[in-house]
């Protein structure tokens, strides 16, 4: 049953982190964060910033590699927020 558990997770992580790859690649590659809600991303990196915590504190390797990926990418859209925004 462990190993379902796993599976699952790992899953679940994967597709998450994939489903956020085409918004922070079309931010960067056209720096436009004109539809981009300021406070909508700084909530959103905050509560991976807590999921990546979380993951750290239950040593569950499919939280953390996930978040750690999505962290990344919403630091930087985030970023791109303040920049050009």
């Amino acid at each position: 049953m462990s190993w379902l558990v796993e599976i699952i997770g790992s899953t679940a992580a994967v597709l998450t982190t994939l489903s956020f790859v085409p918004q922070a690649w079309h931010t960067f590659k056209t720096r436009d964060v004109s539809g981009i809600s300021l406070s909508m991303y700084s909530a959103f990196t905050l509560g991976v910033t807590l999921w990546l915590v979380y993951g750290l504190l239950l040593g569950a390797w499919p939280i953390i590699i996930a978040n750690a990926i999505t962290l990344v990418l919403a630091l930087t859209i985030l970023v791109m927020k303040l920049k050009f925004g």
